[in-house]
């Protein structure tokens, strides 16, 4: 199983990295990607990956952290692409929360100018939403953004889902649907086609369901999986190895 997207290099994780990742082999998590979200962490982040044939990189800008943003972030951003061709995966996690206090006018410039950089360095990017949908897909098309990626955490409309497969976007399928209650994204999540999906954890964020108020982390993938196995009507094993695949077509440099 490959964790398309997982925040391993958070301060969440400093004290039992290793044995996490110790327990992720032995659950048969074999791959984790791990998206950049700040400027400032980009090189720590870098050398983690570096560190292990297990660890992948991506590197972008999140909305979240927009408040210290400056245009050298994308200077900074263009050049590390360039030194880290052939090892960094996606350019993300970019996208737009419009559930912040940050302004959206400045979350759109920034999410523009990171999927041209995305589109100068040929890579896919790994997208974040929140109350942002329209927007996000009005942008993509307005850019006629071709790499494709990855829509982290999908919990979008089947009209959506339809939208972002069309452009050429994987569904990030999370934690979200091993709760019950989450019946909207557990319905689209069972009806889209089977090649548009990939597994994520977002650890430490988004825990599963019965581990409310703890820290997530990739050794629950397998967990993830199964809710999705159990949602879909294909085998069990079909499932699983549709997922391996997907994240490999889409994230092309993943270590393997």
């Amino acid at each position: 199983m490959i964790d398309s997207h997982c925040h391993l290099n958070f301060s969440a994780f400093n004290s039992d990295r290793k044995q996490v990742l110790q327990t992720c082999t032995e659950r048969g998590v074999s791959s984790l990607v791990i998206p950049g979200t700040q400027a400032n962490s980009w090189d720590n982040l870098i050398s983690l990956c570096k560190r292990s044939t297990r660890l992948n990189f991506a590197l972008g800008l999140h909305p979240y952290f927009l408040d210290d943003y400056c245009e050298s972030h994308l200077q900074q951003l263009d050049e590390l692409l360039t030194l880290q061709k052939g090892h960094v995966v996606a350019v993300g996690e970019i996208g737009l929360d419009f559930s912040l206090s940050i302004d959206s006018d400045l979350q759109e410039q920034v999410f523009a100018a990171q999927i041209c950089l995305a589109e100068q360095h040929d890579l896919p990017i790994i997208v974040h939403h929140r109350r942002s949908h329209n927007a996000l897909i009005r942008i993509l098309k307005e850019k006629c953004f071709g790499n494709g990626g990855i829509i982290h955490a999908f919990s979008g409309s089947f009209q959506e889902a339809q939208t972002y497969i069309e452009l050429g976007f994987k569904l990030g399928v999370g934690g979200i649907i091993t709760y019950p209650r989450a019946k909207k994204t557990r319905a689209v999540i069972a009806k889209v086609p089977l090649t548009s999906l990939v597994l994520e954890t977002d650890a430490p964020d988004m825990p599963i369901n019965n581990k409310q108020g703890q820290r997530n982390s990739p050794i629950y993938l397998p967990i993830i999986l199964e809710a999705l196995q159990a949602l879909r009507c294909e085998s069990a094993e079909v499932v699983k190895q549709a997922c391996w695949q997907n994240t490999l077509d889409i994230l092309a440099n993943i270590k393997r």
